[in-house]
């Protein structure tokens, strides 16, 4: 979390679109043989539960039942030059949306995977132009030997520490200019984000 205040969010509906948004994170944890990471879809479930699953021969998922973990979501971000600023008399910095979400975890039995697993394609396939691919069109040997090799995880938030640093400590005008200067460099999601913050 970045400790400047003015990029704070305290929103759970806020973090739960945002995983909804980027549908993917990084899920840390602390093992005997030293901190392990892990990348995986993600879904939340609520505000307060965010499930996940891992290939089982993942050091990490060894691991994760019954202990602490840290998720990490990162959306846009995106350098954001002094050319935009009125002073160029400055330095340059980085705007970005991070969030931060701790808790424990919980293996799920094969029932809860199950569902999770349905739960995520559809979300991610009605977001597709065209006709959705639905799991019923793998076989049930694909399926099965698929699901065989992961494992469903579910985090329980105890602590979230989102980071929305869109130039709120920038006026108005500065800011409009800099999120034109973003878009202008192909960092139109992070534009987008900064003029929806604007809002």
């Amino acid at each position: 979390m970045h400790p400047n205040p003015l990029f704070r969010c305290d929103d759970a509906a806020a973090d739960a679109d945002l995983v909804d948004r980027i549908g993917f994170g990084m899920v840390f944890a602390a093992t005997p043989d030293g901190p392990r990471v892990a990348h995986t879809p993600l879904l939340m479930r609520g505000n307060d539960t965010v499930q996940f699953h891992l290939a089982r021969s993942n050091a990490l998922a060894r691991r994760l039942d019954s202990g602490p973990a840290l998720i990490v979501v990162n959306g846009p971000g995106a350098y954001v030059s002094p050319r935009w600023y009125d002073d160029r008399d400055t330095v340059p910095t980085w705007n970005y949306v991070a969030l931060e979400l701790e808790g424990s975890v919980r293996r799920m039995d094969d029932a809860g995977l199950e569902t999770f697993l349905h739960a995520a394609i559809t979300r991610h396939e009605e977001r597709l132009e065209g006709k959705p691919w639905r799991a019923e069109e793998s076989s049930p040997k694909v399926w099965d030997g698929l699901f065989r090799g992961i494992i469903g995880f579910e985090l329980s938030i105890t602590a979230r520490r989102p980071t929305m640093k869109l130039s709120q400590n920038k006026s108005p005008q500065m800011r409009a200019r800099i999120a034109e200067g973003l878009a202008d460099a192909g960092a139109s999601a992070l534009a987008d984000w900064m003029r929806g913050a604007a809002a």
